[in-house]
């Protein structure tokens, strides 16, 4: 739990400068990836990131303006892409003009749960993350390469002048 918005902001240009990695590794025929029919494609994870930011934002009671168009997933993976890195930047600001550090203790209503402030902050972030590791197991059935994201990806081994974990 976040004690100021600081500390959240600093975690938060963290996670979502490693989705913004592997949101800008996508391309636009990967975009239609799948584990099966009744799941969401990649696409669809990717531009559920983006478009629930700004929505759970909306539901934890900051001013910010939903996607447009959040209902039809972009055929291009540069779209979906700087979409995000635009709604990233919206977050900080929103959550810094509308949030201070002494508010954060302040219970809201969110999702038929109440909570502090600072942990729906915490949501926010651990939404992406859960949704971002399902992305890379898409990624690679995709055909495209992972970027490192806690520590390298099988491909950046050799640039640390390593071997890749044997399998």
């Amino acid at each position: 739990m976040y004690t100021s918005i600081a500390e959240f902001i600093q975690e938060w240009n963290q996670e979502a400068g490693s989705t913004q990695k592997v949101l800008d590794a996508l391309t636009d025929n990967s975009l239609q990836q799948q584990v099966s029919s009744e799941d969401r494609t990649l696409g669809r994870i990717a531009w559920h990131i983006v478009t629930s930011t700004p929505g759970m934002l909306i539901e934890f009671g900051i001013k910010v303006e939903p996607v447009e168009n959040s209902g039809t997933v972009p055929s291009s993976a540069k779209e979906l892409a700087e979409t995000f890195r635009k709604v990233s930047a919206e977050t900080i600001d929103a959550v810094k003009k509308e949030w201070t550090d002494g508010s954060l203790m302040e219970m809201v209503n969110v999702f038929g749960m109440t909570m502090p402030k600072a942990v729906t902050l915490s949501l926010l972030i651990k939404h992406i993350i859960h949704h971002r590791g399902q992305m890379t197991v898409l990624m690679r059935q995709a055909g495209l390469k992972v970027p490192g994201i806690y520590g390298p990806a099988r491909e950046e081994w050799t640039h640390i002048g390593m071997d890749a974990p044997a399998l």
